[in-house]
């Protein structure tokens, strides 16, 4: 390319567009193109943090001519988000609906270039915005992706906490016959490491499904869960040990109750529990 011309970006890992020359990427002014391809070549730049690559590829599952549609539960759900936002600045709602397109039924935790588009067209807004956004956070799957898709927090309280995420995730490779990124051959379960899920404090830790948190991880409460799931089984969510929050060896030092203006500690197996029953009476009455 010359000079004036412009130039695409792969920036970590969102495809940006500049023109060339003073591109600004808040971290320097690049003035000269020695200066860019120099910054092209960081490693930086090439590593990914979403899941997957970030180019779209067509398969058989996911091509320009696969076909979706957000149902009657997703509409509903998609206008309750949209009343947040002035319709000027609805794009903010970008999350919400790639979120609402991945758990509706049917759509087996991942997203297709067709919902995408689709989420694109509700927002008046080119797709490239809805692209970037969903090839950026681990959360949005755009590969199919297993039953259990379990993230492994790999940021460094998960490495360096108890046994650390490396012995964790060598448990979970050993036991599924899988690496990073791949799904066993029963589409039972994927393995992605991923970046800090905010649960430091209770590392080391996985999420899976994009809902469920296991933490203060063991390689034998590991296995444990992993075989829980293989015999269809559904296992105690939070920590994996005699922890009920964060509390470290001495117990709860803090925040015991009664003290004034200091509320006691939610019992969250309780919260949990309790909300489930709830859920499950409103699905009964309205059946």
């Amino acid at each position: 390319w010359s000079h004036g011309t412009k130039v695409w970006v792969s920036y970590s890992p969102l495809i940006r567009h500049f023109n060339h020359p003073s591109l600004d990427l808040n971290f320097g002014l690049m003035k000269s193109s020695t200066s860019l391809l120099r910054l092209c070549n960081r490693k930086i730049l090439s590593r990914g943090f979403s899941a997957g690559i970030v180019q779209h590829r067509h398969t058989e599952l996911n091509n320009l001519e696969t076909k979706f549609e957000f149902n009657a539960e997703s509409k509903k759900e998609i206008d309750r988000v949209l009343k947040k936002y002035p319709p000027q600045y609805k794009k903010s709602a970008t999350i919400p609906l790639l979120y609402i397109a991945q758990e509706q039924e049917g759509s087996e935790n991942w997203l297709t270039l067709a919902a995408m588009n689709k989420i694109a067209e509700l927002l008046e807004v080119p797709p490239m915005n809805v692209y970037e956004v969903a090839t950026f956070y681990t959360m949005f799957n755009r590969e199919p992706v297993g039953k259990y898709h379990i993230q492994l927090c790999g940021t460094t309280p998960c490495m360096v906490a108890g046994c650390g995420k490396d012995s964790i995730k060598k448990v979970i490779m050993d036991e599924l016959g899988i690496k990073d990124g791949e799904t066993t051959e029963d589409g039972m379960f994927t393995l992605t490491e991923v970046e800090c899920l905010g649960a430091c404090v209770n590392a080391p830790m996985i999420q899976v499904n994009n809902k469920e948190f296991y933490e203060h991880l063991t390689e034998e409460s590991t296995k444990k869960l992993l075989d829980t799931w293989k015999s269809g089984g559904t296992p105690k969510e939070g920590n994996q040990n005699h922890v009920k929050t964060c509390e470290g060896p001495m117990g709860k030092t803090s925040l015991k109750g009664g003290e004034p203006g200091f509320p006691e500690f939610l019992d969250l197996d309780k919260v949990i529990a309790e909300k489930k029953e709830a859920d499950a009476k409103k699905a009964s009455e309205s059946s």
